[in-house]
């Protein structure tokens, strides 16, 4: 598969620690089982003007345990579908972590990552070498590069086209 991902850039929503799916999107949107629909709630309580004022491409910045609490893939499916193009967190609860990549949500750890940007700057991520530019500052900061597997699943557009793409090729 191609594993170029290339590279995506957009403003900085910087978040703290312990950010739960509940934040990402509450359990009483999940009964409207629309994902353009539930995007429209997407960070209600920690950022009102979050879908206001979020553009394709924009990239979560977060503390430790993004994505922690319930066991939902519409939180990272309506992250997606609100526009954002990668989150970049100092770490990830698990299941969230493997739901993003299974709905083909970038995500990235590097270390600190939530101290070292601002909200609203303009950042680079690279999914392929693992590192993020902040515009603003120049700086560059190395995370954890993602494993072949994680960047195959990104490549197809998460698990199920993957399986397809897969399948198809037998």
């Amino acid at each position: 598969m191609n594993r170029n991902l290339g590279n995506i850039t957009g403003r900085a929503w910087v978040f703290g620690n312990n950010i739960d799916t509940d934040q990402i999107i509450q359990g009483q949107y999940l009964t409207l089982l629309s994902y353009p629909e539930m995007a429209k709630h997407t960070f209600e309580i920690p950022r009102p003007v979050f879908v206001s004022k979020v553009k394709k491409n924009d990239v979560v910045i977060a503390g430790r345990n993004f994505g922690g609490g319930s066991s939902r893939e519409e939180a990272p499916k309506v992250l997606l579908e609100s526009g954002i193009g990668c989150v970049v967190a100092e770490s990830f609860a698990r299941i969230f972590y493997r739901n993003g990549f299974n709905v083909g949500l970038p995500l990235l750890i590097i270390p600190n990552i939530a101290k070292l940007v601002q909200d609203g700057d303009v950042v680079t991520v690279d999914l392929n070498d693992g590192t993020l530019t902040a515009k603003r500052s120049g700086d560059r900061f190395h995370g954890k590069p993602l494993i072949e597997r994680m960047l195959n699943l990104l490549s197809a557009g998460g698990a199920i086209n993957w399986y397809k793409q897969s399948v198809g090729k037998r």
